[in-house]
């Protein structure tokens, strides 16, 4: 079950609706959550992780990434906000072009918002560092 903060209820629906856009390959409706100054972290050990700042260098990774999918989707199965975060725990099932086999497992992204938009973009093989990121007891 979802924990909400009445604080964040609008970003958590802009979330969902934003993994929704990102498996559906709208990447202009994902990435229009972002503030234009957005930070995305990727987890690091992974093939191209790296750290991207700002809207742009974001956006010019995130078309070529999708663009790789033949098909799947990163599908959200909870949501727990933490002040100014929300830790979505999600399930990615995708399979590459030029792949036979499926990449699978589970993450943690946190976002965190401020006025409405999110701001930075981390992810996590971990959930616990995760929420530990986030500022879990």
């Amino acid at each position: 079950m979802d924990q909400q903060d009445p604080s964040l209820v609008a970003e958590t629906a802009a979330l969902k609706a934003a993994y929704e856009a990102l498996n559906r390959n709208d990447v202009p409706g994902f990435l229009q959550i972002f503030d234009h100054q957005v930070e995305r972290v990727e987890p690091p050990g992974l093939p191209g992780s790296i750290t991207f700042h700002g809207i742009e260098a974001f956006a010019a990774h995130v078309y070529p990434q999708r663009a790789k999918w033949a098909e799947g989707t990163c599908e959200p199965r909870r949501f727990v906000v933490m002040g100014d975060h929300i830790v979505v725990f999600a399930h990615v099932n995708v399979r590459l072009e030029n792949e036979t086999e499926w990449r699978v497992g589970d993450v943690a992204d946190v976002f965190t918002f401020r006025a409405g938009r999110a701001i930075q973009y981390r992810t996590f093989v971990d959930s616990m560092q995760a929420l530990a990121w986030a500022g879990a007891n």
